[in-house]
């Protein structure tokens, strides 16, 4: 008896733990959808459309919101360009375009628009070969500039302290945001190579050339990447102040022993002293737009514990928005440290809402969530992204809401009821309205517009089909219109009989 009656206790607590969960209304909720691994490799354009199309619609039915889809891996393009050869991650063979042709990255922007998702153009900066890459096209940058590329350990990488080459990865995404409707331009954290026991980045004769002032190659190599993010960030939001500049960067900064008072308590790998990328410095000096630090141990980690890790970024890189990195094979290998019969995402989850900085998440990757390893999907559609979310502010972009939808009106129908409304008007880009909220109250309940699970749809149509009923209840739909940058308009109601 009082084995069953610790177990009820037991399944209560669970339950209890599970109903306390409260979906945030606004909230980055992202995948990397990547090409590097060849996931597409050797694929029609038939087959991988279907491919994608397949994760997008498993991704839409998780929650997701914002999709991240690798463009430029090896100087090199999914999408179609005069600068840089097509990927071989696309076709086999670089600089062989897609037969029959397609465009990847337009077919993705209007995939992802139709489901209410952004989407968010990530390339690789510096990196001009893989390993694994044997063949170079003719106008690959290797061969038509190879003095501005070092070889490491394999991989061609741009040297990042020539200023020309600063100003060719500008020229290359000027490039993508002018001829793509891109919600976001994606680095990730590959900046200077990973280093490699035994061997040296080859560019002592360029630091001894010009040392612009510095007394050591690393604070000279760390300034070289800082200008680059400072002209980036310039070049993106010169051409659309709206397009999202977004980092993804290695999940250690520095560890505390060598920067007691600063680093996290760790021991591994560090952004600062051995990428040469100052994270802390681009999100204090407001040159990114948002920060996503790779987390992909496990709570408990001995070298890189999550929990130390997701509140050291949470103290340090308030900034900017921050969304968090998560690995879901390894969250789902580990065992939660206080109930052993479960994985570690619900102690991650709660690790989040405990965060105020945190204000998203990104799932590396989306296969692995559309293949719903560990339950991992299935929890995030019935728990944690249960309700439809909005993208978090951004008022160092654009902090002004537009006007109010117009002409709020329910059209009875041979298919029943529609609402529809019109467009506010707008004079310029940050009063356009791009989207719109749709929230449902019973006739006597207040209208809480912060409440998440009030909310419809989230589209960029301005009109949705409503259920009827007989007529018998009385319902109040309530409709706001959202800017480029997630600012809501005002509510305009509407009362109907369903």
């Amino acid at each position: 008896m009082r084995i069953l009656l610790s177990i009820i206790l037991l399944l209560s607590g669970l339950f209890q733990a599970e109903a306390a969960y409260k979906p945030h209304k606004r909230e980055f909720r992202g995948a990397w959808i990547q090409c590097v691994n060849g996931q597409f490799q050797g694929m029609s354009p038939t087959d991988m459309q279907k491919t994608l199309t397949r994760q997008l619609d498993i991704l839409q039915q998780y929650g997701t919101n914002a999709i991240i889809f690798q463009v430029r891996a090896e100087c090199d393009a999914l999408y179609k360009s005069d600068i840089e050869p097509w990927s071989r991650y696309l076709t086999g063979r670089q600089g062989q375009a897609p037969t029959p042709y397609w465009d990847p990255l337009q077919w993705m922007v209007e995939q992802c628009h139709k489901r209410g998702m952004e989407i968010h153009a990530w390339i690789n900066p510096y990196r001009a070969k893989t390993k694994g890459t044997t063949e170079l096209a003719a106008n690959h940058i290797a061969r038509t500039h190879r003095e501005r590329c070092f070889e490491y350990d394999g991989l061609y990488v741009l040297n990042p302290g020539i200023p020309e080459n600063r100003e060719y990865i500008c020229k290359v995404v000027s490039d993508i945001i002018k001829r793509y409707d891109v919600d976001g331009l994606h680095i990730d954290d590959y900046f200077y190579p990973y280093p490699v026991a035994g061997i040296s980045i080859p560019d002592d004769n360029l630091y001894r050339a010009n040392t612009n002032g510095f007394d050591n190659v690393a604070d000279w190599r760390r300034d070289n990447v800082n200008v680059f993010i400072k002209q980036l960030s310039d070049t993106i939001h010169g051409i659309k102040p709206w397009v999202k500049f977004g980092v993804s960067p290695f999940g250690i900064y520095r560890n505390e022993k060598s920067a007691p008072g600063v680093g996290s308590k760790t021991n591994g790998l560090q952004n600062y002293d051995d990428l040469y990328a100052d994270v802390l410095k681009w999100v204090n000096n407001g040159w990114i737009d948002y920060c996503v630090p790779q987390l992909y141990w496990q709570i408990g980690h001995k070298a890189a514990d999550y929990g130390e890790l997701i509140a050291w970024w949470n103290r340090n890189a308030y900034n900017r928005p921050l969304y968090i990195g998560e690995d879901i094979e390894r969250t789902v290998k580990y065992p939660d440290l206080d109930n052993t019969m479960k994985n570690q995402q619900d102690a991650k989850f709660k690790l989040h809402g405990k965060m105020p900085a945190v204000k998203g998440t990104v799932l590396w990757y989306a296969k692995t969530a559309v293949d719903n390893i560990g339950n991992y999907g299935t929890m995030l559609q019935n728990k944690y992204w249960k309700t439809p979310a909005l993208q978090p502010l951004m008022p160092f972009i654009d902090s002004k809401a537009p006007k109010k939808p117009r002409k709020v009106k329910v059209v009875w129908t041979s298919d029943g009821p529609v609402l529809f409304w019109t467009a506010p008007k707008a004079k310029k880009w940050d009063d356009e309205a791009t989207k719109y909220v749709v929230y449902r109250f019973l006739d006597n309940e207040p209208l809480d517009t912060d409440n998440p699970s009030k909310i419809i749809t989230i589209t960029s149509s301005t009109m949705l089909p409503l259920p009827y009923n007989g007529g018998n209840k009385k319902y109040v739909y309530v409709v706001t219109a959202l800017d480029r940058m997630s600012n809501e308009s005002r509510i305009v109601k509407k009362k109907v009989n369903l």
